[in-house]
């Protein structure tokens, strides 16, 4: 396999003090698309400038997670392509690590790092090196575009929030394979992946979805009565807290566990998943 074979797609939202050293920790030899959710010029200006292997696009709005990182995956024309979160950092000869895998496991619909999460790792080093998953965290992985055309990529119904969960569930159910690999490294600093003088709308956006991407996975994979249970015990707190909260006079938080609700109600009834982060 050669470098040539693989695209790393990055969707960022107003994310310029994130990206720079996600762009770094890759190395010169890999193309790189950015798909980013605005029309900030100057940004992709100064990245086209900055990193002769970077290519951004400029969508005009907000699209998302699974849309945005869908128009970048419709524009690959190399064998794989990479999914990566603007707020992670490659580690060296992971990369290298993920052609070694592939042409051992040529198979795989997605390879991804295999420590995800702290709670993890003692679970985890019981296994192989690679070894077959249910499913993989979004801000990292890497898919073999061939395996994809049964299914596609992400449902764009979520903005946020379950989309890679619902992505490994449709592949499982073609028996397609999903791997970990413990020597594919990326650290995903978390925490927000844009700048912060937005972080507040955000907060209040990425509540509203998480609660309205819960319940639109699992009606759509379990139906509408498990849904409803499902979130019963969320709903309830979240009313309890908005009470709580309103007599405190504590409007951020009274705001954040309203927004709870609406997602939640919105969720229920069929709406489409239109609420976005108002950001001047």
């Amino acid at each position: 396999m050669l470098k040539s074979d693989l695209t790393i797609v990055i969707n960022t939202f107003n994310s310029d003090e994130k990206i720079y050293p996600c762009l770094n920790s890759i190395k010169p030899d890999y193309k790189i698309l950015i798909i980013e959710n605005s029309n900030n010029f100057k940004f992709k200006e100064v990245l086209e400038k900055k990193y002769s292997n970077v290519v951004c696009e400029l969508t005009g709005e907000n699209l998302g997670y699974a849309k945005g990182n869908n128009l970048g995956l419709s524009k690959v024309k190399t064998k794989f392509a990479m999914i990566l979160n603007p707020d992670t950092l490659v580690e060296k000869n992971s990369i290298d690590n993920f052609f070694d895998t592939a042409d051992k496991y040529n198979d795989f619909a997605i390879i991804a790092p295999a420590i995800q999460e702290k709670k993890e790792i003692e679970k985890i080093k019981k296994q192989n090196n690679v070894f077959e998953a249910e499913s993989v965290k979004g801000f990292a992985m890497f898919l073999n575009i061939e395996k994809f055309k049964e299914i596609g990529f992400f449902d764009e119904n979520f903005f946020i929030y379950f989309e890679e969960i619902d992505l490994c569930r449709r592949l499982k159910k073609l028996n397609k394979k999903i791997y970990l690999d413990k020597s594919i490294k990326i650290n995903h600093i978390g925490g927000s992946s844009h700048n912060q003088s937005i972080e507040f709308e955000m907060e209040l956006s990425r509540n509203w979805h998480w609660m309205w991407s819960t319940v639109y996975y699992h009606k759509k994979h379990y139906g509408f009565f498990y849904a409803i249970l499902k979130v019963s015990s969320k709903f309830f707190s979240a009313v309890f807290k908005v009470i709580f909260y309103s007599i405190l006079f504590n409007q951020k938080k009274k705001k954040i566990y309203f927004q709870r609700l609406s997602g939640l109600f919105n969720s229920i009834i069929g709406k489409n998943s239109w609420y976005r982060p108002k950001v001047f």
